[in-house]
């Protein structure tokens, strides 16, 4: 339950720092830098951590390590593509917010799992889907990315 909280909250103040340099005009030519990397290293430690979380497989360190190194995949892509002169592109199935959905559903879930005797489970579900998710994420962004570069 105190992991689903974490999640939102992390979001949240996510929203909150774009938020107020945007709208409070206070961008400066590190705000990129500065809004991307926390990010990028809160994805990766959530995902390792709830990969390590799952005990009943010998994989599950495994799992989370995949989920952590393909959701920062989506984001370099479409780092690489804006550096290319192409559009940001955030789309999912499986960007940011929906990976970070994905989980706390997950983590809720998985308090319940316990109460019945069950565990882990549902963590390792999540990630399967944030895995493969981040798969399509990956091929979607890429086409719009191609297609984008050779129309200019």
């Amino acid at each position: 339950m105190a992991a689903a909280v974490a999640i939102q909250l992390r979001l949240v103040a996510n929203l909150m720092d774009g938020m107020v340099a945007i709208e409070g005009g206070m961008q400066t030519k590190l705000g990129l830098l500065f809004n991307d990397l926390p990010d990028r290293l809160a994805d990766a430690l959530i995902l390792v951590a709830a990969g390590y979380a799952i005990q009943w497989v010998r994989w599950g360190a495994e799992l989370g390590w995949a989920a952590a190194l393909l959701a920062l995949m989506t984001a370099y892509v479409r780092l690489l593509g804006a550096a290319m002169g192409a559009t940001q592109w955030f789309i999912g199935p499986m960007a940011k917010q929906h990976r970070m959905a994905v989980l706390t559903a997950a983590c809720l879930l998985a308090a319940l799992e316990a109460a019945i005797g069950r565990t882990e489970h549902v963590i390792t579900a999540a990630l399967m889907v944030i895995s493969l998710g981040c798969v399509a994420t990956l091929v979607r962004r890429l086409r719009r990315i191609i297609a984008e570069v050779q129309a200019n």
